[in-house]
């Protein structure tokens, strides 16, 4: 594997010359961090990164396009592995040092589009919480600024501009990446030391299917799931009573999915709506329904989104578990934009409890600097009690600064 991502980057090098076929970007981005308060296990106050990212396209005749990317990163705070290998899996704890993002072949003619490989899968209509988007784990490293993470998949879509049909099927499970241990995301109570003792990884295979159709006045998707949830519960055993020692595994249960989004067109506004409910037949995995409901106008230089988040949980088995989908739930979200011009630009993000205990917004202020460069600051506040999946993460407001050079 290690030596056919060489050579299609080797491959799509030497096709420069042929600009017709070929294409390729990507960015360097420097990052930091900063963090006013400290929190139970971790002092850190100051977090810098750096990611290289590379993409290429190469096209071949009318129909095949094979298409791949790399990422190369850094940082201060070891959540980047210290060792240095390319990673095709995305299971590691931490993020890779050198991991391939995407390499995928693409097969289209008339209607019908078929991709085999690494690649992305998005589903869903809404703008702030998808619960349809089942083929999509997350880093979760910092638990707001999260980023997806690609499968190893084959994709089959077929239809028009009316009907189309989305299948796609993955021989191996991807999960989420979830926060280290001894650092703040993790959200731990200072006098409790946890060890982590791995992941229990499922060996099956995942499978879905969505039909999409549009309509002269609305549209609206039918999808289905059958493989397993890529947040996982977490399985602790305690191990020594003073200082309290716990030892963590996390599992990743069995997971069905049936869903339904929709979009409506309504003159100045569009609703857009999101339903799924997820049942599992493994016994300590929770069965429950998630819904979001919102209404987003654009207006100028202007555009907003507000909805709602909603959960109800049908049959309650598991005690612990890594759920940011669930956590954003019971909540009104929303996201503001305002296009100052053609290289500024404000965005504001929402999330507020709906019986107050929990709360976190994100300002961010974005600056064009020249052709390649790009500045972006910004301020992440949180706010709430203890026991709420908001308010857990309290001490953990922060600031950053983001530097990206494209090419």
């Amino acid at each position: 594997m290690k030596a056919a991502v060489w050579l299609l980057f080797a491959g799509a090098c030497l096709a420069q010359g042929f600009a017709q076929t070929f294409s390729q970007r990507g960015f360097l981005e420097v990052n930091s961090f900063a963090f006013p308060q400290t929190a139970p296990g971790d002092s850190g106050r100051f977090v810098f990164g750096a990611l290289l990212r590379y993409e290429a396209s190469y096209k071949l005749g009318s129909s095949l396009r094979i298409a791949g990317g790399l990422d190369a990163r850094t940082d201060t705070h070891r959540q980047v592995e210290r060792e240095f290998g390319l990673s095709w899996q995305d299971r590691s704890v931490r993020r890779p040092s050198l991991g391939v993002r995407r390499l995928s072949a693409a097969w289209a003619k008339g209607k019908l589009t078929a991709e085999v490989g690494k690649q992305f899968v998005r589903w869903g209509k809404a703008d702030i919480l998808n619960p349809t988007d089942r083929f999509a784990p997350r880093d979760y490293l910092n638990v707001v600024e999260t980023d997806f993470l690609p499968i190893t998949a084959a994709r089959l879509t077929y239809g028009g501009q009316a009907d189309s049909i989305d299948v796609v099927w993955s021989p191996r499970f991807t999960p989420s990446r979830t926060p280290l241990f001894g650092e703040r995301w993790a959200a731990l109570p200072q006098e409790i030391v946890a060890r982590d003792r791995g992941a229990r990884i499922p060996g099956g295979q995942q499978a879905g299917a969505r039909w999409n159709h549009i309509g002269r006045r609305v549209e609206y998707s039918l999808s289905f799931y059958e493989g397993y949830n890529h947040l996982p519960l977490i399985d602790a055993a305690l191990v020594q009573s003073f200082p309290p020692q716990v030892f963590i595994v996390r599992e990743f249960p069995k997971l069905r999915m049936y869903g339904f989004d929709s979009a409506l067109p309504l003159g100045p506004v569009t609703i857009k709506g999101e339903l799924a409910y997820f049942g599992s037949s493994t016994p300590k995995a929770d069965e429950y329904a998630l819904y979001v409901v919102q209404v987003e106008r654009q207006a100028g230089e202007w555009f907003f989104v507000g909805g709602y988040a909603g959960e109800a949980v049908t049959n309650r088995r598991s005690l612990l578990n890594f759920s940011p989908d669930r956590g954003f739930t019971k909540a009104f979200l929303g996201r503001a934009g305002y296009t100052i011009d053609a290289n500024r630009g404000l965005a504001l993000d929402v999330a507020a409890r709906r019986n107050g205990d929990g709360l976190w917004m994100r300002l961010e202020y974005s600056q064009a600097l020249g052709a390649h460069l790009r500045a972006t600051a910004g301020f992440t506040w949180i706010r709430g009690e203890p026991g709420d999946f908001l308010g857990q993460y309290q001490r953990n407001s922060h600031a950053w600064l983001l530097l990206r050079y494209s090419f």
